[in-house]
C-alpha cells in the first residue's frame, strides 16, 4: 500500500511540474522582420522544462543545435528539413541554433533558458560564418 501511495505521489508531483511548463513557437522563414532566412523570434527566453516548437513555415529549413554553443550537460538536437520539431529544454544556459542549409546566410537564433544575463566568454569562438556571427552578436546584445 505504501508503495502505491508513493508512486501516486511521484506521478502527481511530475504532472504538477509539467503543468507550469510552456510551449513556445518559433517560425522558420525565408523572409521576416530581420531580413532573409530567419527564425522568428530570433531571441527567445524560456524557463527550464519549457518546450519550443520549431515550425517549418517556409520550405527547406531545419532547426538544430550548434554543438559548441549549448550548455554543459545539454542534449544536442537536429531536426529534419521541412519538418516541425519540438524540443524540451531542461539545462539552463544559452543555446545557439541554426538552420543548416542557411547557416552561412545567417539563419541563427539564440535561446536563453533560465536566468541568463550574458554569454559565456568563449561563446562566439570557433568557426561561425560572418553573417551568422553578426546576427548572434545582435541577439546577444539584447539579452
Amino acid at each position: 500500500m505504501l508503495r502505491v501511495m508513493t508512486a501516486a505521489l511521484a506521478i502527481g508531483v511530475a504532472m504538477a511540474g509539467s503543468a507550469f511548463a510552456e510551449m513556445h513557437e518559433v517560425q522558420m522563414l525565408n523572409r521576416g522582420e530581420a531580413g532573409a532566412m530567419v527564425f522568428e523570434p530570433d531571441l527567445l527566453r524560456i524557463e527550464p522544462g519549457d518546450t519550443v516548437k520549431f515550425i517549418a513555415t517556409d520550405p527547406a529549413h531545419n532547426a538544430e543545435s550548434i554543438l559548441e554553443m549549448i550548455p554543459e550537460g545539454a542534449e544536442p538536437f537536429k531536426g529534419k528539413i521541412n519538418e516541425e520539431i519540438e524540443i524540451t529544454f531542461d539545462a539552463e544556459g544559452l543555446y545557439g541554433i541554426k538552420c543548416l542549409p542557411h547557416y552561412a546566410m545567417g539563419m541563427v537564433m539564440t535561446l536563453a533558458v533560465g536566468e541568463v544575463s550574458e554569454a559565456p566568454q568563449n561563446y562566439l569562438e570557433g568557426r561561425i560564418p560572418p553573417r551568422a556571427r553578426k546576427r548572434f552578436e545582435a541577439q546577444l546584445s539584447n539579452l
